[in-house]
């Protein structure tokens, strides 16, 4: 089924967040609930995809200003199908950054596990009804030397130490994004 991937992501999650089961328990509803949760099509909303991005000392993480919403945040977009939200992911990342060379952050041992999760509104812009983006986020290291490109869904990119993060944002998601990425790495 297109959808065990997805499933097979929130168990894992949910072994490493324990305190977060009722949210976990809300994104396999959503699942569950939606044959076409993995499309845009799906009206209510979809899942997308994020990635929460350090640099190749793991120093500073990779935010972008998006020119939709007006905000610093993390990298990502929609999954478009891909049952592998991963693979989304990565593609996001290097499409937003102009960068190729990611590995995925192995912090919760051999298995790929989601950072985070998080349920956000877009808001209603015209010939799009307003809808909920259920993003799965995955940590991602840079490999060294590369360079960035700012991509046409970004006014610009900026490279972030945790320190300096609250002066580019306020948005929780980030924050808490940054938390676990430096409680995971530590």
């Amino acid at each position: 089924m297109h959808r065990r991937p997805v499933r097979t992501l929130l168990d894992r999650y949910e072994l490493q967040w324990p305190r977060e089961r009722e949210l976990v328990a809300r994104f396999r509803e959503f699942c569950d609930g939606h044959a076409d949760c993995l499309e845009r099509s799906c009206a209510p909303g979809h899942f997308t995809a994020s990635a929460w991005i350090l640099d190749a000392r793991g120093e500073q993480a990779l935010l972008h200003h998006h020119k939709k919403l007006g905000k610093w945040l993390q990298l990502g977009g929609h999954v478009d199908g891909a049952p592998e939200v991963e693979a989304a992911c990565l593609r996001e990342a290097q499409e937003e950054s102009g960068m190729t060379d990611f590995v995925f952050v192995p912090w919760a041992g051999a298995d790929l596990t989601p950072l985070d999760l998080d349920v956000h509104e877009i808001p209603a812009r015209p010939g799009e009804a307003a809808h909920l983006h259920w993003d799965v986020r995955f940590l991602l290291q840079a490999g060294a030397g590369q360079g960035l490109r700012r991509s046409s869904e970004s006014n610009e990119l900026a490279w972030v130490a945790n320190a300096a993060l609250r002066s580019f944002t306020a948005e929780e998601s980030v924050l808490r994004m940054a938390r676990k990425a430096s409680e995971v790495t530590a």
